[in-house]
């Protein structure tokens, strides 16, 4: 007679809860990459462990797309745009590492430089990191969906897009 362990029976449960949980939910879809899992207006990094808004700053989701136009901001910005996704969206919202937004680059992908079925309508600009380049102090990393590389060469001052992401 067969007899299933407490380690499959915990597989069991697991793979039961996520095989019924995209079955019973259309909305979570995975991607080709299995990098990602959609979630209406968020996006499951299974990589990273964090999540992120599937629209730029600026934009939001109107079930199938991210509509309207993607805003450009400084760092000074940030604080304010930080609360209002806290308000609305829940806390611990935040501008990406650089590994965390490198990790969105999709080098096979035309340009925008990420997969825009996962991240729709994201426009092939710099995109702002929170993380200082270290190497020249006054300067903020940012990666760049129009050639998929990473620059640290902008001051806080000038204006780029944004994708918040959080931790899961």
């Amino acid at each position: 007679m067969f007899k299933i362990t407490n380690i499959s029976k915990k597989s069991i449960y697991i793979f039961s809860f996520i095989l019924s949980s995209i079955v019973l939910n259309p909305q979570i879809i995975l991607s080709q990459s299995n990098q990602f899992y959609l979630k209406e207006h968020l996006v499951v990094d299974l990589f990273t462990s964090t999540e992120w808004m599937r629209c730029s700053v600026g934009q939001r989701w109107n079930g199938e797309t991210c509509i309207g136009k993607i805003i450009s901001l400084n760092h000074e910005q940030m604080d304010e745009v930080l609360r209002i996704a806290s308000d609305q969206l829940g806390s611990g919202w935040r501008l990406p590492t650089r590994k965390e937004l490198e990790s969105l680059v999709c080098k096979d992908c035309k340009i925008p430089k990420i997969d825009s079925k996962v991240f729709p309508r994201t426009e092939p600009v710099p995109y702002w990191t929170g993380e200082r380049n270290k190497f020249a102090k006054k300067h903020y990393w940012s990666v760049n969906f129009y050639t998929g590389n990473t620059y640290g060469r902008f001051y806080p001052y000038q204006s780029l897009a944004v994708r918040l992401v959080r931790d899961r």
